[in-house]
């Protein structure tokens, strides 16, 4: 008798999936990092190259960005902060989201934290589609002077075009992500080969006293370099962000085995090549290629600079969903693009936001290199936040001791805000446009939360507990009348009855016979199963306490929510004989709120910009009564 062996295959599958994770991560978390050589020597080389630049310099640089690489990105993300997660989630705001559940005196500090490294990536995210874009089509130029005047027009079309496709969804084209980028790994890791010969003395840069020699004979002007030099690892925080996506070990191993030896060949290419043809410097990324391969090579970068844009506008997405569920912005419309990967989502506010930006951006700065100077401050300002937040996670979800975690983090953090600085000295050429960014994004978040927490404050004064309020009905001599069917109220507190419930009795002096007290909770976990997703306690014949909690990354679909509750519960009701109440509130402004006047207007501003409760919960359309009322905020 043959045995059969059943392990094969299923370890040929698991292979399988491994590998189309691992294409994945290529195409999507490192589209970003892998189109830096674009531009990132180029820029470094520009502050010391006026009265010509020494082989030891040009040496010290490529030495910078290899060892800054290596520092920044493979032992702080790829080692550590990979393993950093919250359910297999990573992110700024899904490392606040983690911190949150563990009050204590910094939570003030570490709240502030989070919405200034979210704030932070929405202007990394306006910034890297254009400066890539217009990056890649610069190479236009070397192809024939006369397309010179069409490298904007053409950028601000690929925009156009860029943004109009996201609300299609981008799982079909994300099949190609992969492969396109592992072919502009390898055409990079091609070009550096071809070039390495040409100046051997170039394998110096290797050894990081050579980078530590630039530093401390730069002066003044090594600090400049620096924030070009940190153009190297921008993208980086997508290795955290994605990692619910792909999962650590696929990005890990895309990591080692092709993105990094591919861009670490590339700059030493490109530092071989500039030693040995001093007068390249302006572009010396494109002329590591012959004549022939140019525009192949142009037409290559705008794809793969397409592929980094693309990856940067659904982090946002997702960091904006994120920001909506845990109460950091108003309730905006989430589209869930593909069924079977949550991580596909279209923001239209967040998408339009950001197109207006990237438009402006380009026209404003008309090049690559003046867009440059701006960019360093956004991702230097979102890694320094997210090392703290990774200190105080070292501490209370793992254990470390105090001076184990700062033993660990502390010299990164050093290494960070120097970074920062240099890039900080740019504020007056551009860099302060990713400040203003940041400051209305912040601005937006903390007015919205601390407005949502007066409101709630407000409110609760008048707020009657739902056993009360059952208690004084039934004793009531003019009861009111009892209507068949069920009613479902929502409401943010569960104990308490539902302002809408009160307003129905008054207004209409009904009851119905069944009554669904509904409580939406988002939990600070990603993803929450079916079989934690609900809590019933009846109250008694007429209410029944329900709690519904979604997951921070998951879509809050009620009406999904119930269906599963009738199977797996013992709730029961008919969707069709029931009515959903909602409150519509109608916010005023008021002075002597506790909220300033301009904030006032804002937050009112932003309650509109929120798309209603029906919607946001997936509500039937034909069931929802909505009950308003006036509240001065």
């Amino acid at each position: 008798m043959t045995a059969i062996n059943v392990a094969e295959p299923v370890q040929r599958s698991d292979i399988r999936k491994f590998l189309m994770l691992l294409l994945g991560s290529i195409g999507v978390v490192y589209g970003d990092i892998g189109t830096s050589p674009l531009y990132a020597f180029r820029e470094a080389l520009r502050p010391v190259s006026h009265d010509g630049i020494s082989q030891q310099e040009v040496v010290g640089l490529i030495s910078l960005m290899v060892w800054t690489l290596t520092i920044i990105v493979t032992f702080k993300y790829v080692l550590f902060l990979l393993r950093a997660d919250n359910d297999g989630e990573g992110g700024t705001l899904s490392l606040l989201a983690l911190l949150m559940k563990k009050t204590g005196p910094h939570m003030r500090a570490l709240f502030f934290a989070g919405i200034i490294g979210a704030a932070l990536f929405i202007g990394d995210a306006m910034i890297t589609p254009a400066l890539s874009v217009m990056s890649a089509l610069e190479g236009l130029k070397l192809v024939t002077p006369a397309l010179t005047d069409y490298v904007l027009p053409i950028s601000a079309a690929i925009m156009v075009v860029l943004f109009w496709v996201q609300s299609r969804g981008t799982a079909v084209v994300s099949n190609f992500f992969g492969p396109i980028t592992v072919v502009w790994f390898l055409v990079m890791a091609w070009g550096g080969l071809l070039h390495i010969g040409d100046d051997a003395t170039i394998l110096q840069a290797v050894n990081p006293i050579s980078a530590v020699w630039f530093i401390t004979h730069a002066g003044f002007v090594g600090l400049i370099v620096l924030g070009a030099v940190f153009l190297t690892v921008t993208g980086a925080e997508a290795l955290y962000a994605d990692l619910g996506h792909f999962g650590r070990k696929p990005i890990q191993t895309a990591w080692f085995i092709l993105a990094f030896p591919a861009l670490a060949l590339n700059y030493l290419g490109q530092g071989a090549f500039v030693l040995a043809h001093p007068e390249a410097t302006d572009n010396p990324f494109y002329l590591l290629y012959p004549d022939w391969a140019l525009l192949p090579v142009v037409i290559l970068a705008t794809m793969a600079t397409i592929i980094a844009s693309q990856a940067v506008i659904t982090g946002a997405f997702s960091l904006a969903c994120q920001a909506v569920h845990l109460g950091f912005l108003p309730r905006l419309r989430i589209n869930f693009t593909s069924e079977s990967n949550a991580g596909q989502i279209y923001v239209p506010a967040v998408n339009m936001l950001l197109f207006i930006g990237v438009i402006i951006l380009i026209f404003a700065f008309g090049d690559s290199e003046s867009l440059a100077t701006a960019y360093g401050i956004s991702v230097t300002g979102a890694m320094v936040v997210t090392t703290l937040m990774s200190f105080q996670f070292m501490r209370t979800i793992w254990g470390w001791s105090t001076p184990a975690a700062a033993a660990i983090l502390v010299p990164l953090l050093l290494l960070e805000t120097v970074f920062l600085g240099a890039n900080l000295l740019k504020i007056h050429e551009g860099g302060w446009v990713p400040v203003a960014l940041a400051l209305g994004v912040i601005g937006v978040m903390w007015t919205w939360t601390k407005g949502s927490r007066l409101l709630r404050e407000k409110t609760a004064r008048h707020d009657i507990s739902l056993e009360t309020f059952i208690s004084s009905v039934e004793k009531l001599k003019h009861a009111p009348v009892t209507v068949p069917g069920t009613a479902v109220f929502l409401t943010s507190a569960g104990d308490k009855t539902p302002a809408v419930l009160l307003h129905n009795i008054k207004h209409n002096h009904v009851l119905h016979e069944k009554n669904i007290i509904l409580t939406v909770r988002t939990s600070q976990k990603p993803y929450v199963s079916d079989d934690e997703r609900a809590t019933i306690a009846p109250i008694n014949d007429g209410f029944t306490r329900l709690d519904l909690c979604f997951g921070f990354m998951e879509e809050p679909n009620v009406s999904k929510a119930l269906a599963v509750c009738k199977k797996q519960a013992s709730l029961k009701f008919e969707i069709m004989e029931t009515s959903f109440y909602l409150g519509r509130r109608t916010l005023i402004g008021n002075p002597n709120s506790g909220l300033p006047g301009w904030q006032d207007n804002l937050y009112i501003a932003l309650g509109v910009l929120g798309i209603d409760p029906s919607a946001y919960f997936k509500l039937p359309a034909d069931r929802v009564v909505e009950i308003g009322e006036q509240v001065s905020i």
